[in-house]
């Protein structure tokens, strides 16, 4: 068994026990998790990995908390924040290389500052850059894989670089589930600053029209299915509004679950479950989540 000690001799950046997970969630729910770890930089984010694994320990990798719904259990072992330790961002002939951890904010107005398009459809979106490219992470106007080139993970316990066309891309999926990103490399067009600007305000304007932003939530919940919308089908379903404790199938977007405060994870899954097991109900589609479920199976896994 791993002591906070042991963690402590391996680690030059900072440690928090029986963390309360709700801090780190854009949806505001979430128990402790038993170590929560932000590495100082890179080295230390790979050493600390290498000591887990060759522990056999369980850990996980998160960046903003915007796509995962952690369980009220929390997480047995160690949760390890990347904002911190990847956090870098340059460009050499149009070629822009980002750091996992790095906002999305910051990495769509670097690209517009540096007049390079295809990116800016991700303004908005409270995520990273790892977390983008493991999802694949998108709108109609496009997706992270887009201008993606090569992707730097670690695989196996060693760091590799797989390039786009091995990577399994495909709508909101990727291949790396089971790997750490560490950075992200993007050949992208140029485009004039003041377009890309306006497309990015258009978009910020439209997502704050649409979606319920004014309340903690993980973004859209289900995956579209072929040919449609989930809120769509949630909204044919009649469960708009609908609660289960503090949280809500938003009535401002039907594929959104809003906490309206003081909400737990079991609220948020009871309205999961409400969701597929009506949609399917009325339409014969299954909805598949879209969200990353941690903690549930009482320990946390790598890459969960």
């Amino acid at each position: 068994m791993i002591s906070l000690a042991d963690i402590q001799k391996k680690l030059r950046g900072s440690i928090a026990v029986d963390e309360p997970m709700s801090k780190y969630s854009w949806m505001k729910v979430g128990g402790p998790a038993d170590f929560y770890i932000e590495p100082a930089d890179k080295d230390d984010l790979v050493a600390i990995i290498e000591y887990f694994q060759s522990h056999n320990y369980s850990w996980i990798i998160i960046g903003r908390g915007s796509n995962i719904l952690i369980s009220d259990e929390g997480i047995r072992g160690a949760v390890i924040s990347v904002e911190q330790a990847l956090s870098k961002i340059s460009i050499e002939n149009n070629l822009v290389t980002a750091e996992a951890g790095l906002r999305l904010t910051k990495f769509v107005d670097f690209c517009i500052q540096n007049e390079l398009a295809g990116v800016e459809m991700l303004a908005g979106i409270p995520g990273t850059v790892g977390g983008a490219v493991v999802m694949n992470a998108g709108t109609p106007d496009g997706e992270t894989a887009d201008y993606l080139v090569e992707v730097e993970i670690i695989r196996n316990s060693q760091i590799q670089r797989v390039k786009k066309e091995n990577a399994d891309f495909s709508y909101r999926h990727s291949g790396f589930d089971k790997d750490v990103i560490l950075s992200a490399s993007f050949k992208l067009p140029h485009g004039e600053k003041e377009e890309l600007s306006e497309k990015r305000r258009q978009l910020i304007l439209r997502r704050n029209k649409t979606q319920p932003l004014e309340l903690p939530n993980l973004g859209s919940m289900f995956k579209n299915p072929p040919n449609t919308y989930a809120a769509k089908l949630i909204e044919q379903a009649g469960l708009k509004g609908k609660r289960a404790g503090n949280a809500q199938i938003s009535e401002k977007h039907a594929n959104f679950i809003v906490n309206l405060g003081g909400a737990k994870a079991e609220d948020v899954m009871k309205l999961i479950d409400l969701a597929k097991r009506t949609v399917y109900q009325n339409s014969g589609i299954m909805l598949d989540l879209e969200v990353r479920l941690v903690g549930f199976g009482n320990s946390a896994k790598e890459k969960e």
